[in-house]
């Protein structure tokens, strides 16, 4: 009985989940001018290739999309980096007051994103960051790494400390143990910071908004962005249309990556 509860339960919840996707998919399919003003349950004709294409042209979606690869890239590497040097000193060396060092890693993840935008607006205008390639890939790079450090440093709290002091006793350096041990052994779950920071860059909207202008260097979800603003004038079945090819990177992604978020699931288990 309790199986059958928890069956129904998940397929209830599985079925919830996917309506948004159900409602995107066939009103992103529906010709533009077959589009009634309000949501689809039931295609209503092919237009997804038209949508997309007029999509791609209208928002420039392919320049955006490199840019977003980018900063997504770049940003996710280099905050999993720095994440797995902080976790290796705060977990793995001798270094004093642990717990204040992970708060002051962690708690940039704990307040809202908007109450650095005007901050961060003012010294970018002052530094010529503002509406750049490099100053986007900057706060990129310092938003990603809180939670990479968060995932990295509850990674390495697994490792046996059995194998940090046979590699010490053998006469191993700190930075040989990093590189030659805890890196090889902690790639699945770098991989899998590494997915979620690059899911969350790539999705991000807020900072593509405040802090670029330009086509050539704003990210995708702004520029998609344009294609639902008020003064748009695109169908909704058009933008729709681009946030299917825009989604297609990160879900590629996950897939790619799928075996190591199963062993780094077993090896936290």
């Amino acid at each position: 009985m309790r199986r059958a509860m928890r069956n129904s339960v998940v397929v209830t919840l599985s079925v919830l989940w996917f309506v948004p996707t159900y409602l995107l998919l066939v009103n992103g399919t529906t010709p533009a001018n077959k589009y009634s003003g309000s949501p689809q349950w039931l295609p209503n004709g092919f237009g997804l290739l038209g949508n997309i294409e007029s999509a791609w042209s209208d928002a420039n979606l392919g320049p955006a999309m490199l840019n977003s690869l980018l900063y997504a890239l770049i940003g996710g590497l280099l905050a999993v980096i720095v994440a797995s040097l902080a976790a290796f000193a705060t977990v793995v060396m001798s270094v004093r007051r642990r717990a204040l060092w992970f708060w002051l890693i962690y708690v940039g993840t704990l307040l809202p994103l908007q109450v650095f935008i005007q901050p961060l607006y003012s010294a970018y205008a002052k530094t010529n960051l503002y509406d750049t390639q490099l100053g986007l890939i900057i706060i990129y790079v310092a938003f990603c790494i809180p939670f990479a450090y968060f995932v990295m440093r509850n990674y390495l709290a697994t490792v046996p400390r059995e194998v940090t002091e046979a590699a010490r006793i053998d006469g191993a350096s700190w930075w040989r143990l990093f590189w030659r041990i805890h890196v090889p052994l902690s790639k699945s779950a770098m991989v899998a910071a590494f997915v979620f920071q690059f899911v969350a860059v790539w999705n991000d909207l807020l900072f593509g908004i405040a802090l670029t202008t330009s086509p050539n260097i704003r990210p995708v979800m702004a520029a998609l962005a344009d294609l639902q603003g008020t003064y748009a004038g695109t169908a909704p079945p058009v933008a729709l249309g681009g946030a299917l090819v825009v989604s297609l990177p990160t879900v590629i992604l996950f897939f790619v990556a799928q075996r190591f978020f199963v062993s780094s699931l077993k090896l936290n288990l």
